[in-house]
């Protein structure tokens, strides 16, 4: 049986005060309640840098035993640098990050909308200098890397090729390791507030558990995370999901929304 785990994209948002938190927590108890709730979580915030050694470490006490931390990979590497003269950038990263322990999930690698299947050398280079010991998930997010030589690289380096529901690129599972790495997305910035549902994505959820099944047998370990702006409340879609694949949702002690849909 695969292993699930299940959270948000992120875990800081004000508009949860009150929500998902209880109203007025202080941010630094944020992540010891989110954990209790969901049993991993993507940093996005080391996307916009490598986090103080200290800080990860707090991380990692904070959270109960088994709970899974995905880091996306700092812009510098992959959105500034494009991959190029990055290995010990993004060594350090790393290193930075190994001070989750067993707690470090997969890295993410999430690609410019603009770096193009014309450097796939680039990438391969970039790729086959990491450390071994640790799994990634590359993300695209141009169409022209949905190829077979996509997933021959990736197969190769025992690496996952994210599967993404956003905007119009394909909603596709292509196995290439032993685990599945899938991002609920939606268009940025379509919720102004993003403290309750607004959209019924019932039908789409169904539709992502039915392509999942066939492949469970073939992965020991599926990561899942929901953005805001996928449908308005990633809390509570996440839920929704679990729900649906037969785990028990958990959700905190307070007022729950009005009924939309």
């Amino acid at each position: 049986m695969a292993e699930w785990y299940l959270g948000t994209v992120g875990f800081s948002y004000k508009d949860w005060d009150g929500v998902f938190y209880p109203a007025g927590m202080p941010q630094r108890s944020y992540l010891a309640h989110y954990s209790q709730l969901f049993n991993a979580v993507e940093l996005d915030s080391t996307f916009y840098g490598t986090p103080p050694v200290g800080r990860v470490r707090q991380w990692a006490q904070t959270t109960p035993p088994g709970f899974k931390f995905c880091p996306k990979t700092p812009r510098e590497i992959t959105h500034d640098l494009r991959l190029v003269g990055a290995a010990e950038v993004m060594l350090t990263f790393l290193d930075t990050l190994r001070w989750l322990g067993d707690k470090l999930g997969a890295v993410l690698i999430q690609l410019p909308p603009s770096f193009s299947a014309a450097e796939f050398d680039t990438l391969a280079a970039f790729l086959s200098g990491l450390p071994i010991d640790l799994r990634y998930a590359v993300e695209f997010r141009h169409p022209s890397w949905y190829i077979s030589e996509t997933a021959e690289l990736l197969k190769a380096q025992r690496m996952a090729w994210v599967s993404l529901d956003y905007l119009d690129l394909p909603k596709q599972i292509g196995l290439t390791t032993d685990f599945l790495y899938i991002r609920w997305l939606g268009e940025h910035g379509r919720f102004e507030q993003k403290d309750q549902e607004r959209l019924d994505v019932i039908e789409d959820l169904n539709w992502w558990w039915a392509y999942i099944q066939p492949h469970l047998g073939h992965v020991q370990t599926i990561y899942g995370f929901f953005n805001n702006d996928y449908a308005g409340f990633s809390p509570g879609t996440c839920n929704r999901f679990k729900t649906i694949v037969g785990l028990p949702p958990l959700s905190p002690e307070l007022p729950q929304q009005a009924r939309l849909f």
